[in-house]
């Protein structure tokens, strides 16, 4: 089991286009689209939404995000009137770029609260633990620069598959191209790398578990990240 997404938009063709590109992302994540009204206008409708987020919920909670304001009050409102309200979080993130962070962050065993915060996180922020101290284990670092041999190089189902290797390791991993630097576990922030097939991408890790997360990182590059 893993947290589910409900994704709540005003039009029902937005919130189906959403839960496809997360299903893309994290493809053992339950997401359910509660989009438009009834009757296949632009609104929300409390039904749709409740029943969105009873199919979502499979045993460890469900996260909801919304388009627009009206939106995040019917998903408030879903979830207020909840059994247990605190098994649905509503996030304040931007709804595509939030269900893919918060896709991959289920996909990878996150609890309830993580999978909000995945959401919530800026991709462009890339905070980094000092002295090792939030890692409990030494600043030594660990490098190493790999070449991207696959087609796309770190596009979106790469970069979901290279954030989810680091599931459960105690490490800080970012990844370098020329000037700019992404944190691993953001999909987004990979993305936004805008790394290509023969980019020389550099892999640097802290923590206790440094090695073994950029040893799972090469391992993804040799297998060409299963194309």
């Amino acid at each position: 089991m893993s947290v589910g997404l409900v994704i709540v938009s005003h039009s029902a063709a937005l919130a189906e286009g959403v839960v496809e590109l997360a299903a893309q992302m994290a493809p053992d994540v339950v997401v359910v689209a509660a989009g438009g009204l009834p009757g296949g206008g632009i609104g929300t409708d409390y039904e749709r939404v409740s029943a969105a987020l009873s199919d979502a919920d499979s045993g460890d909670g469900s996260v909801l995000l919304y388009d627009l304001g009206s939106a995040q009050m019917t998903a408030e409102l879903v979830v207020e009137m909840l059994g247990d309200p605190n098994s649905a979080v509503v996030a304040d993130a931007a709804l595509v770029e939030g269900a893919v962070a918060a896709a991959v962050a289920a996909q990878g065993g996150a609890d309830l609260r993580a999978v909000a915060r995945a959401a919530e996180a800026d991709p462009r922020q890339s905070p980094r633990a000092e002295d090792g101290d939030e890692l409990g284990g030494p600043a030594e670092e660990v490098r190493e620069e790999l070449e991207l041999t696959n087609d796309v190089g770190l596009h979106a189902r790469p970069a979901a598959l290279l954030a989810r290797s680091l599931t459960g390791l105690q490490a800080e991993v970012l990844i370098s191209l020329g000037e700019q630097e992404a944190d691993a576990a953001s999909v987004l922030g990979l993305m936004g790398l805008g790394a290509r097939k023969g980019d020389r991408i550099v892999v640097r890790a802290t923590g206790p578990d440094a090695t073994q997360a950029v040893a799972r990182i090469r391992e993804l590059a040799e297998r060409h990240f299963d194309e």
